[in-house]
């Protein structure tokens, strides 16, 4: 045994150092995949991380303390019935305005408390499929036909991908149902309202937050939410603070002195500094760390606390993993944001190339290379839409818009993680296969 344990500590050695001794530093593809690799961690770092992720983590930890097994078990579990549960999977994921990273706290935490493997797949698949502001915006920039492909082809994906995974592993959901059958729920320790209005709260804050911009030209609704959202997310601020008071009942005076602060940290950080986009994440930063400290010293019992460390939980579990996969993703497949596009090892131009017309061939590499792709909420329709410009068919951009927002590599490692390889790949397997006849199907329609 220890001998086998000082081979792999030579073997890991040897790889490291191969892989330095031989590093091409001369060759300007390798050079510039090192740049979009830096250049995609530090986006997701700024424009990810502090908004999406770490909202998602908070209310990743009120489903997992707050929310009663018994709700999870009557909506989600075995033994519920699959009109409503997956109903309200596919409804739950389309309220959020998430993507493929964002869901996984979330999925993760129903799951683990008892959510049946179908239902939670279609909430996994939901979530950044059919966000209802990323099917307006596919309708408004990609045409009324894409939009309507989308949102059609992503209900039906999210419901029929959970019943074969639950079909395919029937055995471990019949486990499951007979555990689940002697589960005799605990009493709520709250009235369910209180807890819904705190987790509703938190999701708005999170939408609100990364609500994104509107197309040129557009003054409607959406122009007006996103002008104002900071004030809308301001008012929802309040509302979160009154929970915390009146319903997990946190000292008001410690409550007040942290808005205060965030209050003052939004101030400041207008006034010194100068890149717009970074303000937002410093008054984030102050209201995470200021809820995490309250929650951390309260006196009144156990149950604030354990939200705080099973949100922590989450976040050690996930994040590394999302860390390891965005940087892959960026050297790999290079980093496409806003105006910034920087070619990773595999050039932009062979996928150009490879996703033109409309065979099965095209859709099927359209919905491959989508799947290992990130894409950040609303970003894939603008990317899809300078794809379209070079060239690339109809059928296979609707299969990247079915395959791509709801996976990633970051996301693959982190469902791994908590359903484990041979579930993991049966998944990611149904979303490419189901894209590809999507997509094959519309082009043949459309083109």
């Amino acid at each position: 045994m220890e001998t086998k344990k000082e081979l792999k500590i030579l073997f890991w050695i040897v790889v490291i150092f191969a892989a330095t001794f031989f590093m091409p530093l001369q060759s300007a593809r390798f050079t510039t995949a090192i740049d979009a690799m830096f250049d995609l961690a530090q986006w997701y770092a700024r424009e990810h991380v502090v908004l999406c992720l770490l909202p998602a983590f908070f209310i990743a930890g009120v489903i997992a303390v707050f929310v009663s097994q018994g709700s999870v078990l009557r909506y989600f579990g075995a033994n519920a019935k699959k009109w409503l549960s997956y109903t309200v999977a596919a409804v739950s994921g389309g309220i959020l305005a998430v993507c493929s990273c964002t869901i996984l706290p979330l999925f993760t935490s129903i799951y683990k408390r008892g959510a049946g493997l179908g239902p939670a797949i279609a909430f996994l698949y939901s979530g950044p499929a059919i966000s209802v502001l990323s099917i307006i915006l596919t309708a408004q920039i990609l045409g009324l036909e894409m939009g309507i492909a989308r949102v059609v082809g992503a209900v039906v994906f999210s419901v029929v991908i959970g019943l074969v995974m639950a079909f395919i592993f029937r055995k471990e959901e019949r486990v499951k149902h007979e555990q689940q059958m002697n589960i005799v729920p605990l009493p709520e320790k709250r009235p369910m309202w209180q807890t819904a209005y705190h987790f509703f709260t938190l999701v708005l804050i999170l939408v609100f937050a990364n609500w994104g911009a509107p197309s040129v030209g557009d003054t409607g609704v959406w122009q007006a939410i996103f002008a104002y959202k900071w004030y809308v997310v301001g008012v929802f601020s309040l509302l979160l603070c009154w929970s915390l008071v009146r319903i997990l009942k946190l000292k008001a005076m410690w409550v007040m002195l942290g808005a205060m602060i965030t209050v003052a940290s939004v101030v400041l950080s207008n006034i010194f500094i100068a890149d717009e986009k970074l303000v937002p994440l410093v008054p984030m930063l102050v209201a995470v760390t200021c809820l995490s400290v309250l929650l951390l010293l309260d006196k009144n019992g156990t149950e604030n606390r354990d939200w705080l460390l099973s949100s922590w939980g989450f976040a050690k579990q996930i994040m590394p993993l999302l860390a390891v996969g965005v940087v892959t993703a960026g050297f790999l497949l290079g980093s496409t944001h806003g105006d910034t596009s920087i070619a990773g090892v595999v050039p932009n131009g062979w996928i150009r190339w490879a996703v033109g017309g409309n065979s099965l061939l095209s859709n099927f590499l359209a919905s491959f290379t989508g799947a290992f792709m990130y894409f950040a909420t609303l970003t894939e329709v603008p990317i899809i839409q300078g794809l379209l410009a070079s060239g690339m068919g109809k059928g296979p951009a609707l299969a990247l818009l079915l395959a791509g927002p709801s996976l990633s590599l970051p996301s693959m490692l982190v469902i791994n993680n908590v359903l484990g390889f041979k579930k993991t790949a049966v998944y990611v397997a149904l979303v490419i296969l189901m894209a590809t006849l999507s997509g094959w199907a519309f082009g043949a329609l459309f083109c």
